[in-house]
């Protein structure tokens, strides 16, 4: 994927950063085909400050940068080209508020056949998932989840003086919906909704549509459902299946989603929520709807490049399943998984384990309780990922029988 971008995250970023110096020098200047850059002569760089935080700042990018990061479900490759021209031409409109926003909300309905009036916006589905913690638990009420899941809501519902009610895994790892059912129905009158993260994170593991229906069958009809659905781009499973389709039905589900995994937008930030018209309209409220220009006209851009996203998702399996592969024959056993990350069990507890890759130039995930042997890993590129198996195989014995 990178080969097929000019311009890399880092350049962007820096470019950026760049752009923000030189703009109080007044000595900005905007390369053909490229970015924002500085134009400062020798003495403007001989006399220019360079104080501690300066130089530790600058430390700290390099290590970063240095290091393979494996620990936050990335896209490792970047935005694809047709982004970043998208990105750089919104840049224009950094210095306004009443921007064009490229027509964003409108493309996303589109892009689910749903009306712009299905949508609300947020920055992430991260702030999508809090929007509906404050929403939907107000007044003491309680969220009906697996654990461990995405901690997200459960944080909001305890910010907030709200409750959870925590329904552990099955043996195999997946989300037992005759629990969150029964749950739900015993709560009822405490409940404000349900959530099901799918696929899973940190498991990976899917709730097949099959299950979906089971669930909104079961509960009551007006019990509100967020199916948070950031992975979604990653399924090979032909038993799952959007949610989408039940908001169309007029169910009162809300489907979350996000252009920070396949469409490599983790730092720009943007996501959305995908809910009937009086459900959003209740959510609204509570959203800060402080999303960028360059964010909305880099997500219209993203959407229309099914082709780069294609890419990401069959490299992304290969290499999941490559690397998977690699470590059960040394004796670990992985969880099926259908996102771009796995566990893998490694017998000991997370937290050191996580110290020592990371001496060894590699990120990993957090612990993620009760699953303390269970470390999760994100798909990065080849070279990541042949770093982190040549740090596991000098971490971990082969313990294969």
């Amino acid at each position: 994927m990178e080969s097929r971008s000019n311009v890399s995250r880092r350049n962007f970023v820096g470019g950026v950063a760049a752009a923000g110096a030189a703009t109080a020098l007044g000595v900005v200047t905007l390369k053909p085909g490229g970015l924002l850059s500085r134009g400062v002569t020798e003495s403007e760089a001989a006399a220019a400050p360079t104080t501690a935080s300066q130089v530790a700042a600058a430390s700290s990018s390099d290590e970063y940068d240095s290091l393979a990061k494996l620990a936050n479900n990335e896209n490792p490759y970047g935005p694809p080209e047709s982004v970043m021209k998208a990105i750089q031409n919104s840049m224009k409109y950094s210095n306004r508020y009443g921007y064009p926003d490229g027509g964003i909300t409108q493309a996303i309905a589109d892009h689910h056949g749903v009306k712009p009036e299905n949508i609300l916006l947020g920055a992430g589905s991260g702030e999508i998932l809090e929007v509906v913690g404050t929403t939907f638990l107000l007044g003491n009420k309680k969220v009906v989840g697996c654990d461990p899941s995405y901690g997200s809501v459960y944080q909001q519902a305890t910010s907030i003086k709200a409750d959870s009610v925590k329904i552990p895994l099955l043996p195999d790892y997946r989300q037992d919906m005759p629990a969150i059912i029964e749950a739900t129905k015993d709560n009822y009158r405490d409940v404000g909704f349900v959530y099901l993260c799918n696929p899973n994170n940190p498991t990976g593991r899917i709730v097949s549509k099959t299950e979906v229906k089971q669930l909104l069958d079961s509960i009551p009809e007006d019990m509100p459902v967020l199916i948070d659905e950031a992975y979604h781009h990653f399924v090979d499973d032909r038993s799952y299946a959007t949610s989408v389709p039940y908001i169309l039905e007029g169910r009162p589900v809300i489907v979350a989603r996000t252009f920070s995994k396949i469409a490599a937008l983790a730092g720009i930030r943007i996501g959305y929520a995908i809910a009937r018209k009086d459900i959003i309209q209740r959510m609204t409220p509570y959203s800060t709807g402080t999303i960028s220009a360059i964010a909305k006209h880099a997500a219209v851009a993203a959407l229309k490049d099914t082709e780069s996203q294609a890419h990401v998702k069959k490299v992304t399996i290969e290499l999941r399943n490559k690397t998977t592969s690699e470590l059960q024959k040394l004796g670990y056993a992985t969880i099926p998984s259908d996102a771009n990350f796995f566990m893998v069990h490694i017998k000991k507890s997370v937290q050191p384990v996580i110290d020592d890759f990371k001496k060894k130039g590699v990120l990993v995930g957090r612990p993620f309780p009760p699953m303390l042997e269970h470390l999760r890993v994100s798909v990065g590129t080849p070279e990541e990922m042949n770093r982190f198996m040549v740090a596991f195989k000098e971490l971990f014995p082969s313990v294969k029988a």
